[in-house]
């Protein structure tokens, strides 16, 4: 179990959150969180790259010249992948990256990569009632106070979307918002910094502390 400190809009500290997750052991830990990675890197490509081989490219039908007394090398289509706007030989064609991986264990993956970053997690008290119209300047200045770093990249998780946070959210670069069941592995290992709420902390608790 670990302890985090929490803060109010000001950056007071004004309580702290338990955090209690079941993760992997050490010896398996990196292992089963680089396949989940890997995952989802994978199966997020579309897989659509696409060349023509040599027998659907157009044209080519007629042998360019005479077999023989030419001088030149035998060729029985303009089409060849040796000729300029020829086929490709061994392109890619569409498939499918999809990599499958056992919902327990990405589950046990996700939980161990949250616990992983625990020394970089900032625990807020829920902020949308200090925000009743989108403010950008206003929840960047709140972060400030939050202690992140000016240049670093942040993850910001909420229980659940709401539109103002979203509005004031979206203009800052460094910043990602997701809500708790949108969390992933990709998201979690990228950021310098992770700010949770108190609400998105205890639904992360609840979803995936069993």
């Amino acid at each position: 179990m670990v302890n985090c400190v929490v803060q109010n809009w000001q950056g007071e500290q004004v309580g702290e959150a338990a955090l209690d997750l079941r993760v992997a052991s050490e010896t398996t830990a990196a292992h089963i969180v680089h396949r989940a990675l890997c995952r989802q890197l994978t199966n997020a490509r579309q897989g659509n790259a696409s060349t023509k081989t040599r027998a659907e490219v157009r044209g080519g039908g007629r042998k360019p010249w005479r077999q023989k007394g030419t001088g030149r090398a035998r060729a029985g289509s303009n089409r060849s992948p040796l000729w300029r706007k020829g086929g490709v030989i061994f392109g890619p064609k569409p498939r499918d990256y999809v990599l499958k991986m056992n919902r327990k264990e990405r589950r046990l993956a996700l939980r161990t990569a949250f616990q992983s970053r625990v020394p970089d997690l900032i625990v807020v008290e829920d902020f949308a009632q200090h925000l009743p119209r989108p403010k950008t300047k206003e929840l960047a200045a709140a972060i400030a106070r939050w202690g992140v770093k000016p240049d670093a990249k942040v993850l910001l998780i909420i229980a659940e979307r709401h539109e103002t946070v979203y509005l004031s959210a979206r203009n800052l670069g460094n910043l990602k918002l997701i809500a708790a069941n949108n969390l992933n592995i990709a998201d979690l290992l990228d950021a310098d910094q992770i700010i949770s709420t108190q609400a998105a902390l205890a639904k992360i608790q609840e979803v995936y502390g069993a």
